[in-house]
């Protein structure tokens, strides 16, 4: 077999999962291929909720301002009883933005826009999707994997590194794995319809269920930065559907008591059946598995898109550092951390699912995942006694910062890319050897970076000397002691995170990477 590669990775599925994980790995220089066997994009918006820590990766991968722009928040929720009142309410909890958590509303962004957001920058890098190409077979061995794939030009084969699944929830590539996928249906079958339609305002999301029952619901919705809007609810487990504007117009007829709202077309409709589904494995080989392909999750909470995009976040800097070099130990990670989190998603979104039958949803802080985190991950390393406050496998929390210049930034600002960050607390006298892919920050007067406001004592919590190392996707990999500098020495070579030969930096200098 030989070991000449086309690429070092095929992406097999070019939604939000796909995209994301594309975009990761042109940034890190990797060569890979992108496929769907759709010719054209996705038309709907069935995942529309961009969680506020997918707003934070967003931000970290360039596209977060334009998806603000080209979408909005959600508006308040009215209901509409029978005996003709209204209630008004918030769709989400609110919560004010802090130096910490600096997105805490969830943003809503049609799936279509999402995407096609995700598609232009990953243009910007010189790589756009092949549309209309189908994966119909491959074969693994311990070098590499080879694909078939086929298209109007015929049938191509192809070696490459690494083969990863982002091909929804009827994956081919989970299919030919024989990797099972357990789960249940949940008994509910529902629609969901962008349409354009006559009679309600925009400036409300419109719910309506008359005489209390969940299969007499419907919901119709506004789709920000769109004139459409979404139309989502329960429909009969058997049988037909009438999805044209005017099967829709008689059901809003029905289930809102009134004739005034009219459909005039439908731009994308699909009738489907909620499954909770979990994949027993995320990886065979050289194949690994991310998004709809490990796991499916009903639509209430708006956590499916949003693990997905999780999930290739975390798999991107693991898969690159293997590609240049590193051990296997740190891809086998992907699993160990993001299974879990999936886990927890599904029993969410479950249980979300049950508070709306009985019409008591309730979208908390714990649908905005941002205290998802890996404590106990094999990649977390803590040689401090901490027991309160930040800890090792925790999200990396964002602060207010000065430039030693005066300019004012924010550690967001400094995480963003695909290197690992390493903050110092000055005043130590450890030693830490400048790395490739590793950006050194001292903080204090000496350093080049100044908690003129206090965040970064009360995010991290750090003492004299002490250092706290952030990953490339945004959590916190290791807390060290101002005499532990040498556990870096022993972290670093799995990750591939490689020294170079240049005198070391003590922790009151600056790093010439910071």
């Amino acid at each position: 077999m030989t070991n000449r590669l086309a690429a070092d990775v095929l992406i097999c599925g070019a939604g939000a999962a796909g995209l994301t994980l594309a975009i990761d790995l042109a940034r890190r220089g990797i060569s890979f291929r992108l496929i769907d066997k759709a010719a054209d994009p996705f038309p709907g918006s069935r995942g529309k909720g961009i969680q506020p820590r997918t707003q934070e990766i967003f931000e970290d991968l360039g596209v977060l301002d334009k998806a603000v722009a080209a979408g909005g928040r959600y508006p308040p929720q009215r209901t509409y009883h029978d005996d003709g009142s209204v209630t008004d309410a918030a769709m989400a909890e609110p919560a004010e933005p802090t130096p910490a958590e600096p997105y805490q509303m969830p943003l809503m962004v049609p799936q279509f826009v999402t995407e096609r957001l995700l598609r232009d920058r990953l243009s910007e890098f010189g790589v756009d999707v092949e549309a209309g190409r189908t994966l119909v077979g491959f074969e693994q061995d311990g070098d590499g994997v080879t694909a078939r794939i086929t298209s109007a030009e015929g049938t191509e084969t192809l070696r490459v590194g690494w083969l990863i699944g982002a091909d929804g929830g009827r994956s081919f590539v989970r299919h030919a794995l024989g990797i099972a996928f357990p789960g249940h249906t949940l008994g509910v079958r529902a629609i969901v319809a962008d349409v354009a339609l006559e009679g309600l305002s925009r400036g409300l999301a419109h719910r309506f269920a008359r005489g209390g029952a969940m299969s007499e619901q419907v919901s119709i919705t506004p789709l920000a930065g769109t004139d459409l809007f979404q139309i989502q609810g329960p429909v009969p487990m058997d049988g037909d559907v009438d999805l044209t504007a005017t099967g829709l117009t008689a059901l809003l007829a029905r289930r809102t008591g009134r004739d005034d709202i009219a459909v005039r077309s439908v731009a994308w409709a699909s009738a489907y059946e909620m499954s909770a589904r979990l994949a027993e494995r995320y990886r065979a080989g050289r194949v690994l598995l991310v998004g709809d392909a490990a796991h499916v999750h009903p639509p209430t909470g708006g956590q499916g898109l949003n693990t997905s995009v999780q999930d290739a976040y975390n798999l991107g800097f693991k898969l690159a550092a293997v590609i240049a070099g590193a051990g296997d130990d740190i891809l086998a990670t992907y699993e160990a951390e993001r299974r879990p989190v999936a886990e927890d998603m599904l029993r969410l979104a479950t249980r979300l699912l049950d508070a709306q039958t009985q019409g008591a949803m309730r979208r908390g802080r714990e649908v905005r995942q941002l205290d998802i985190g890996y404590r106990g991950s094999p990649l977390t390393v803590e040689a401090l006694d901490r027991r309160r406050g930040l800890r090792a496998g925790d999200r990396a929390p964002d602060a207010r910062l000065h430039g030693a210049a005066g300019q004012p930034s924010r550690l967001f600002h400094l995480f963003k890319g695909p290197h690992w960050t390493l903050l110092v607390q000055a005043g130590g006298h450890g030693a830490i050897a400048p790395r490739a892919n590793l950006h050194i920050h001292v903080i204090g007067p000496a350093g080049d970076i100044l908690d003129t406001s206090g965040d970064i004592a009360a995010a991290y919590g750090l003492a004299p000397g002490e250092c706290a190392l952030v990953r490339p996707d945004g959590y916190v990999g290791a807390i060290l002691g101002a005499d532990d500098t040498a556990a870096l020495d022993a972290y670093f070579p799995a990750l591939g995170v490689v020294a170079h030969p240049a005198r070391p930096v003590t922790t009151t200098e600056v790093s010439p990477h910071g």
